[in-house]
């Protein structure tokens, strides 16, 4: 477990307490009702973009507060663990990407109304229905990028991309030359098909930093995934611990023990990774592409596992709309396949070991 300085420790509490009070399931419930186009509340990014976790990633000099990934990591671990909507994960990876880029006009341009809130960005990079950014056939001809990215993290609201074509990173800004094709996801959040048709575009960086960036975002999402398989093992222990089946409760069933200790020891495991990936990139460390791969295989494996064992000790409950169960199960799966899956993670680890 990461060691947090006073500040980590008070931003954590302050975004645990804000999502417990102003964003627990039940606001995600509303807004799955209302369907916004943006695939979130906007009043409720507003907010927390006033918090100054919008620009939790981007230096003091463009607005932001420069506090690191750890500290992104803590606190889409809380959203996480209550199924907040939100642009944060996207949002930051894309800032991220102008940060590390070569264009000091980006960097002024757009980092300040990232940090601010006012403007969602997002990273396109995946053309297929599988994570493989070695399968990438988006191209920029003078200026004018063409090609299409399916499942576009909120791809429906985003007024900046960060796009990945064959030689390098570039930024799309607007909507000129821009097509979204709204997906209908299992987990209710924004994502779209984007087609680009010479767009103009302006370049970041070369094909290093397309992967630097996608460890990045992975990361960010492990640490959604850890809040994620967090809740729902807490929320199946207090299952446990009041639900009475053959005039026993639960809990003293000595089968259900070990599975809900197996749970719990993988769920320090996920932990330890997740929070060694984060860690790694705030300390610009080499490994960073090694952390961020074993920590996603180990988070997609965990999650999983976490998930269904929701829904199985739950029992008929567990499978109804009106159990949070159901929406817990539903986002993991599509986090498990986001920047590559177990599989795809552990081969990368082993690749990267020489193996």
């Amino acid at each position: 477990m990461a060691v947090l300085n006073e500040e980590q420790t008070m931003l954590r509490d302050m975004v645990r307490e804000w999502s417990d009070n102003e964003s627990p399931v039940t606001a995600f419930r509303k807004m799955r009702a209302a369907a916004p186009a943006e695939g979130y509340d906007p009043a409720a990014w507003q907010a927390l973009s006033e918090m100054g976790v919008a620009g939790i990633v981007i230096p003091e000099a463009f607005g932001g507060t420069a506090f690191g990934y750890l500290s992104l990591g803590l606190v889409l671990e809380q959203l996480g663990r209550n199924l907040a909507a939100s642009p944060l994960a996207a949002t930051s990876a894309a800032a991220s990407a102008i940060v590390l880029g070569e264009s000091e006009t980006a960097k002024a341009a757009w980092l300040p109304r990232i940090a601010s809130g006012e403007v969602v960005a997002t990273l396109a990079v995946d053309e297929g229905p599988v994570h493989d950014p070695a399968k990438i056939a988006t191209k920029v001809v003078d200026g004018r990028l063409s090609g299409t990215k399916a499942f576009v993290a909120e791809g429906d609201s985003a007024g900046v991309f960060v796009v990945a074509a064959e030689d390098g990173l570039y930024l799309v800004a607007g909507d000129v030359g821009v097509t979204r094709s709204p997906r209908h996801m299992t987990d209710s959040r924004s994502h779209a098909q984007v087609t680009f048709a010479d767009a103009p575009a302006e370049r970041l960086g070369d094909i290093g930093l397309t992967a630097r960036v996608v460890d990045r975002a992975t990361a960010a999402v492990c640490a959604e995934m850890l809040g994620l398989a967090e809740q729902a093992f807490t929320t199946t222990n207090d299952y446990l611990k009041t639900r009475v089946q053959f005039g026993q409760v639960l809990s003293t069933f000595q089968a259900l023990q070990h599975r809900m200790a197996k749970m719990f020891t993988e769920l320090e495991l996920m932990r330890s990774v997740v929070e060694g990936a984060l860690e790694a990139i705030d300390a610009g460390r080499s490994d960073v592409d090694q952390a961020v791969s074993l920590a996603k295989a180990v988070a997609g494996d965990t999650l999983h596992l976490v998930s269904r064992e929701m829904i199985q000790l739950h029992g008929g409950i567990g499978m109804t709309d009106e159990h949070d169960a159901g929406f817990y199960i539903k986002r993991a799966r599509i986090l498990e396949t986001m920047w590559g899956n177990a599989a795809f993670h552990r081969e990368r680890f082993a690749r990267l070991n020489g193996y």
